[in-house]
């Protein structure tokens, strides 16, 4: 059977003929043509048109024609599941779909920037298709350091050991607990995006998941309270003047240390200074 499209095909218009051709008809001939002349050659060809707009092989709402594949010719697979939301993030610039999405499109690019005949580029896509394939059917599961790639399928792991009553503690955040332990002291500044890379976590989950898991804060709160509490150690040390505290422990200007200062313990540094000086006297006396 002949499949025709698009010529200068990139994300959506490999991935179908590779669906096609390892589970629908192996035998298949993909047929790349000018835009204009796809419905004129599929005629002449008796060749199935796909991938653009008013016919049936098509995106649907914000599905693309790599669903409709999976759709139409009842191809339940788990793996092709995976596989579809991957395509579609990467077809229809949704990378929210899934994380491994803004990665197949930045390959797929690159291979099209460089490779301008479509029968080469389809031939090196079957090959990527193919390994991709073997992730979404074996390896998903898996943590990067065990074989597989990244964010989904960690995600996939914390969902599934995730208590939904809360009572227990995924290990990302007694990670993340100590990761921003080790770290306080030279990187106040310690961003949601740094901590997310080093965790290999998407951020838009450590950002929803983050307050079940850290005394209902939100990550911004918890990071000003380590402040705080690296602000209280640091004032037991009267070397250190107001300013310097405020500098070692992230805070723009000696104001605004005082203001948050403040609201975590409903008092200025300064007096929180003069009672522990006052404190040291009475235990001397």
């Amino acid at each position: 059977m002949k499949w025709i499209t698009r010529e200068r095909p990139k994300i959506d218009r490999i991935a179908c003929p590779w669906l096609i051709k390892r589970f629908i008809d192996a035998e298949a001939e993909i047929i790349y043509v000018p835009y204009s002349e796809v419905l004129i050659q599929a005629e002449l060809l008796n060749a199935t048109p796909f991938d653009l707009p008013d016919i049936e092989y098509t995106h649907y709402n914000d599905q693309c024609t790599f669903d409709y594949f999976l759709k139409k010719h009842q191809l339940n697979d788990p793996a092709l599941d995976r596989i579809a939301a991957i395509v579609r993030g990467a077809d229809t610039d949704r990378h929210d779909f899934s994380p491994q999405s803004a990665g197949l499109e930045a390959i797929f690019s690159g291979l099209a920037y460089n490779i301008k005949d479509d029968q080469e580029l389809l031939a090196l896509g079957m090959t990527i298709y193919d390994g991709l394939y073997s992730w979404a059917k074996h390896l998903f599961h898996l943590k990067h350091a065990q074989g597989g790639p990244v964010e989904q399928m960690l995600l996939e792991v914390f969902n599934k050991y995730i208590n939904k009553s809360g009572h227990k503690v995924p290990g990302w955040a007694k990670e993340l607990k100590n990761l921003i332990q080790d770290q306080i002291d030279t990187n106040v500044s310690l961003s949601l995006k740094e901590v997310s890379k080093d965790l290999d976590i998407n951020p838009s989950y450590l950002s929803r998941e983050f307050s079940k898991y850290f005394d209902n804060l939100s990550y911004g709160e918890y990071i000003r309270k380590i402040r705080i509490e690296r602000a209280i150690e640091l004032l037991t040390d009267s070397t250190y003047s107001l300013t310097e505290i405020a500098y070692l422990t992230g805070f723009s200007d000696q104001s605004h240390f005082t203001r948050i200062f403040k609201q975590q313990t409903g008092e200025t540094p300064s007096g929180y200074k003069k009672k522990l000086q006052k404190g040291k006297k009475d235990t001397k006396s």
